[in-house]
């Protein structure tokens, strides 16, 4: 059984996902918080495997939450929700540590399927949503540096092979593209992915995105 906690300030919005979780077998609504903090307190004591967070509440907003509950450590993964399609705060929470984001318009199927892939490990956000995510606003959030890694950095654990799939994730590639790009079966380019997922610490394939701005490896359009 897959629980999740509802974190959202409307009564409607919060009423209407509980009602679809409940009526969806495998998944189990646990609590309702109406704002940041008390998700952050609620996650604390009720561990629910998803986190479904709206953004925008009163006090402590979604992003702060999602970097409070992911900071703790445990099992708990957020999945973001948003009244905007490419909104801003949703590359910043996808950065606090979110696995992805649905538009609160999403199709009942589409916000189950979303719970149960992050519920799984998995990142909600499409290769291209996330290219046209960060297309738009990672040159805002992002000063990626021209350094090279440092000795302790987990980009020094990948080989060759590893760093030019890193980066092709980075722009938004999908796994087929991939293959094509670098004439290789899709089942080897998803043990490449893994093994970058695993060597350089990432949650998912969101995560990684994020590193290979960071680092400097991929830049976002100007």
């Amino acid at each position: 059984m897959t629980t999740v906690l509802i974190a959202d300030d409307q009564p409607l919005q919060c009423m209407g996902f509980r009602m679809l979780i409940a009526g969806t077998p495998g998944l189990e609504p646990v609590g309702e918080a109406s704002h940041g903090a008390e998700a952050v307190r609620m996650a604390a004591e009720l561990r629910p495997d998803v986190v479904l967070m709206d953004i925008r509440m009163p006090g402590m907003d979604g992003i702060e939450a999602t970097r409070q509950i992911v900071a703790s450590g445990g099992r708990t993964r957020v999945l973001i929700v948003t009244t905007f399609d490419l909104d801003e705060y949703a590359y910043e929470g996808l950065r606090a540590g979110a696995s992805g984001f649905l538009l609160k318009d999403a199709r009942p199927e589409e916000l189950v399927a979303g719970i149960q892939a992050v519920a799984s490990g998995d990142a909600v956000v499409a290769p291209s949503l996330t290219r046209r995510l960060l297309d738009a606003y990672a040159h805002q959030v992002l000063a990626p540096s021209d350094a090279p890694a440092s000795p302790e950095s987990p980009l020094n654990r990948l080989s060759d092979r590893e760093r030019e799939v890193l980066v092709a994730i980075g722009q938004g590639w999908t796994n087929s593209e991939i293959a094509e790009r670098f004439v290789l079966t899709e089942s080897t380019v998803k043990k490449h992915v893994g093994r970058v997922l695993a060597k350089i610490g990432a949650r998912d394939r969101i995560q990684a995105v994020i590193m290979a701005y960071d680092a400097g490896l991929v830049r976002a359009k100007p």
